[in-house]
């Protein structure tokens, strides 16, 4: 059985349950980009982007899998690792859920999933696309809740345009592997990068010109070329969507499990 069909199809047919609580969805694949259906990715993001805490604010999360009444929430692992169990999820309409963590990766890969279960509320899930055929110059959206200036809480709901600047041979450490200009700040960790039809191709991650830290160096160890390395500097970092998909494949049994049934 393809699991990896059974995630997508799982996740566009909670899209559409959905619809009802959300705005339209965007109408045809073919159709331009537009003011109007930059409207409609926005409100999309806004319903499969959550928050994630613990006493306090910690950063983004992405609505990624519904079984029953159980949501799995991806986010980067260092986002969880800024605070502490008890982790709390908020929805787009204001709820706040217990959510558990379901794992975190050991394979070099800045991701993280949690649980939490909503008996009365569906919400929609991220529609993926984990084959990804983003090109330099693609069009990009990404979603989340920065912190203020003084870093003590999030500023609310955001989504900014950009476009892919580089989409590197191998990935730096903790996957990331797609550069882009949309400006990503703390807080948005862990929210969607979506494509123009509003599928989820990347996990935010990384802010362009980092404060501290050297995040430019590959999961094998060697380092970028300087000129590279200059560029990396500019822009945010995701990581792509098919790593996730990969590593649930091959290691998180629990979730291959709930897919399958």
């Amino acid at each position: 059985m393809d699991w990896r069909k059974i995630i997508l199809a799982t996740c566009i047919g909670s899209l559409s349950i959905s619809s009802v609580l959300v705005a339209p969805t965007v109408s045809s694949v073919e159709q331009p980009l537009s003011q109007r259906s930059t409207q409609q990715l926005q409100k999309q993001a806004r319903l499969i982007t959550v928050k994630v805490l613990s006493k306090d604010f910690l950063g983004s999360g992405i609505l990624i899998y519904r079984q029953g009444s159980v949501y799995t929430v991806l986010t980067n692992a260092h986002v969880l690792r800024s605070g502490k169990a008890p982790y709390q999820i908020q929805t787009y309409d204001g709820k706040v859920y217990a959510a558990t963590l379901q794992s975190m990766s050991d394979r070099g890969n800045d991701l993280a999933q949690l649980k939490f279960r909503s008996d009365r509320t569906k919400y929609a899930v991220a529609s993926l696309d984990f084959h990804s055929s983003l090109t330099k110059g693609n069009k990009v959206f990404a979603a989340g809740f920065p912190f203020d200036e003084e870093g003590d809480r999030d500023i609310g709901f955001v989504f900014r345009s950009g476009e892919v600047s580089l989409i590197l041979d191998k990935a730096l450490e903790g996957g990331y592997k797609i550069g882009y200009t949309n400006d990503i700040q703390k807080g948005m960790s862990g929210g969607p990068l979506l494509n123009h039809v509003g599928k989820v191709v990347a996990i935010n991650g990384m802010h362009a010109e980092p404060l501290w830290g050297d995040p430019y160096v590959y999961q094998d160890g060697t380092e970028p070329e300087p000129e590279l390395r200059q560029q990396m500097h500019q822009y945010s970092w995701g990581i792509p969507i098919e790593t996730f998909v990969d590593l649930v494949s091959s290691s998180d049994s629990n979730f291959q499990a709930e897919v399958k049934k």
